[in-house]
C-alpha cells in the first residue's frame, strides 16, 4: 500500500515464458508513479508529526541554468541550497525546521524524497535488467537519446521521478562521452492528459465530485467508517467523525499515512494510523471513490484518462507503420535542436514517462485491467509492450523527412504531423492518411491488414494484466489470452479516445453524471 516490493528479476524459465520465441518485442512504453514524497498537505500536526521533513538532500545541491553575458549563445550554472521559510511564533519569518532542528534537506509540501529518489533509480536498473542485459531489446550503450521518448506530468516529483528512472536505466556509464542531452517532454496544466486533469476539465471535474458523492453516501454510514473514526477522532480536528468527505477526507488520511510509513522513524504517526485492518477499509474505499467511474461511464474514461490511452495507442500504430519520422515531429525534430546534433528521437523503441498513482490506476481501470488490485504503491509502474509475430514482415522504415515547421504545423497534434501533414496528406474524410487515432473502423482494408501480427501486452508491477475484451476468440495469441491482438486492443481504447479533449471538457456539462446503463470497462 505505501511502497512497492519489487520482486526477483524473472528467471530464464520464466523469461522463455513470458517472452515467447515467436514474437518480437518492438515497443515498450512505461507510465511510473513518482516515488516515495511529502504528503501534499501537512496534517495531524495535534500527533506530534512536524509539518517539515530532512528526506530532500537534493535542496543542498540545486543547479540553475543563467545567463553570465548577453550573448544567448554561452550560459553557465549556478549552484544554491534551498532553505524553506516559515511563520513564526509572532508571524515573523523563520527558517524551517525539521524534527530535530535540521535547517538543510528540508523538504517541501509534495516534493520527492531521498527515499523516492532511490526507488525510481532501482526501478530504471530493473528496466535495464529486463530489457537490456536479459532481453538485449535495448543497446548496452547509447550515444544519443533519439530512440527513447521521455515525457512528465509539470509536477516536479514527477520530472525528478522520470530523470532518476532515465539514469538508471542509461547510468553515465551507458552513455557516450559526447551523449547529448535527452528531451523530456511536458505540458502546460491546461493540457495535460498524463493524470486525469480534473482542474482543467470541468465535465470531469463535475463527474469526478459525483461518483465521490456516491461513494461518500454508501460508505459514511457504515460499520467500516465508524471502525475508522474510533481510531482516528480524537486526531480529527473538533473529534470529528471519519468519512469520505470529512476533514481531512479519508483520502488525505490516506496520504498522510502512506507518507509517514515511508520514512523514518521521525516522521510518524501514532501507532493506531497503522492499524491493518484500517488501512484495507480505507484502500478499498478510496479505490471505488478514485476509479469505480472508469468501470461503469465511458465518459469518464473518455476525459478522464482516454487521451493518454490514445497517445499510447497511436505510438503503438506509428511503430507498426514505421515511417522513418516517427516521434521526430512530436519532441521539436531536427529544427528543436538549436544546432548541437541531430536531437530528434525518432524510430522510437522505448517511452518513459512520470506520472502519478491516479494515472496508472485510471489506465488500468479503464481497460478493466484492475479488478481487485489496491491503491498504486509509490514507484509503480505500468509496461505496455507492442511485440511482432516473428512470421510477420515488417514495413520498412520510410526515410526521415522532417519539414521545416510553421506556425499552422505546430499548432497540429502531435499525431497529425507524426503520420503525415494534414494539409498535403489526407483521405476522402480529411483525416491524416496514417492509422494513429483513426477509428478502426474507418481504417482501409490495407491498414487493417497491417495490424495482423502484432500483440500487446501489459504489465503491472511485473504482473501480467488481463484487458477482458481480449479474452474473446480471435482477440488474443492462440493460447495466451494476455496477448491482446492490436487490432483488437486499439478497438477498446478507439472507444474511449476523445475526437477533441478540450471541447469535450466544455460539454454536457449540466448532463447527468452517471450512465443511463452500465458501461463496463475492457471490451
Amino acid at each position: 500500500m505505501t511502497t512497492f516490493q519489487p520482486r526477483k528479476p524473472y528467471s530464464p524459465e520464466e523469461l522463455q515464458t513470458l517472452y515467447p520465441q515467436n514474437l518480437e518485442l518492438q515497443l515498450v512504453q512505461v507510465l511510473l508513479r513518482h516515488g516515495e514524497r511529502t504528503p501534499v498537505n501537512p496534517r495531524f500536526q495535534n500527533t506530534g508529526l512536524r509539518p517539515h521533513w530532512p528526506y530532500c538532500n537534493a535542496a543542498r545541491q540545486l543547479t540553475s541554468a543563467v545567463m553570465t553575458t548577453t550573448d544567448w549563445s554561452k550560459w553557465g550554472e549556478l549552484r544554491y541550497r534551498r532553505r524553506l521559510e516559515t511563520f513564526g511564533e509572532d508571524d515573523g519569518p523563520v527558517i524551517a525546521t525539521g524534527p530535530v532542528g535540521e535547517f538543510d534537506a528540508v523538504c517541501n509540501p509534495g516534493e520527492l524524497t531521498d527515499k523516492g529518489r532511490e526507488t525510481t533509480l532501482a526501478l530504471g536498473q530493473r528496466l535495464r535488467h529486463l530489457y537490456v542485459d536479459q532481453l538485449g531489446f535495448m543497446p548496452k550503450l547509447i550515444s544519443d537519446s533519439d530512440m527513447i521518448y521521455l515525457r512528465s506530468t509539470p509536477i516536479p516529483r514527477a520530472l525528478e521521478s522520470v530523470q532518476q528512472a532515465f539514469v538508471g536505466l542509461y547510468p553515465s556509464s551507458a552513455r557516450t562521452e559526447n551523449f547529448p542531452p535527452p528531451t523530456i517532454i511536458s505540458r502546460s496544466p491546461a493540457d495535460e492528459t498524463l493524470y486525469p486533469n480534473d482542474g482543467n476539465c470541468r465535465r470531469f471535474a463535475h463527474l469526478s465530485r459525483a461518483f465521490a458523492q456516491r461513494t461518500a453516501e454508501r460508505w459514511n454510514d457504515s460499520e467500516d467508517m465508524e471502525y475508522l473514526s474510533k481510531l482516528f477522532s480524537k486526531y480529527m480536528p473538533g473529534n470529528a467523525k471519519v468519512a469520505v468527505d470529512s476533514h481531512p477526507r479519508l483520502s488525505g488520511i490516506m496520504d498522510t499515512i502512506n507518507s509517514t510509513d515511508a520514512h523514518g522513524p521521525q516522521t510518524k504517526l501514532p501507532k493506531i494510523f497503522y492499524d491493518a485492518k484500517a488501512r484495507e477499509i480505507i484502500d478499498k474505499i478510496g479505490v471505488e471513490e478514485w476509479y469505480s467511474g472508469y468501470t461503469e461511464s465511458a465518459e469518464y474514461r473518455m476525459l478522464g484518462i482516454g487521451g493518454l490511452m490514445g497517445d499510447i495507442t497511436s505510438r503503438m500504430a506509428g511503430s507498426i507503420e514505421r515511417k522513418g519520422n516517427a516521434g521526430v515531429v512530436e519532441v521539436g525534430g531536427e529544427n528543436g535542436d538549436l544546432g548541437h546534433g541531430r536531437g530528434g528521437e525518432c524510430d522510437i523503441k522505448f517511452a518513459l514517462s512520470g506520472c502519478h498513482d491516479t494515472t496508472l490506476a485510471g489506465a488500468l481501470s479503464s481497460l478493466g485491467a484492475f479488478s481487485g488490485e489496491k491503491w498504486p504503491p509509490f514507484t509503480s509502474h505500468i509496461a505496455f509492450e507492442l511485440f511482432r509475430q516473428k512470421d510477420v514482415m515488417a514495413p520498412s522504415p520510410t526515410p526521415a523527412k522532417v519539414p521545416a515547421l510553421d506556425t499552422q504545423s505546430k499548432s497540429q497534434s502531435w499525431w497529425a504531423s507524426l503520420f503525415g501533414s494534414s494539409k498535403n496528406k489526407v483521405d476522402g474524410s480529411g483525416q491524416p492518411d496514417g492509422i494513429a487515432r483513426k477509428p478502426i473502423g474507418a481504417l482501409t482494408e490495407d491498414q487493417r491488414q497491417a495490424l495482423k501480427g502484432y500483440y500487446v501486452r501489459i504489465r503491472y508491477n511485473d504482473k501480467i494484466m488481463q484487458v477482458p475484451g481480449c479474452k474473446a476468440e480471435g482477440n488474443h495469441l492462440e493460447g495466451d489470452p494476455t496477448f491482446c491482438t492490436f487490432e483488437a486492443f486499439k478497438s477498446i481504447v478507439d472507444k474511449y479516445t476523445p475526437r477533441n479533449w478540450k471541447v469535450a471538457c466544455s460539454s454536457n456539462i449540466k448532463a447527468p453524471s452517471f450512465p443511463e446503463r452500465l458501461e463496463p470497462a475492457g471490451y
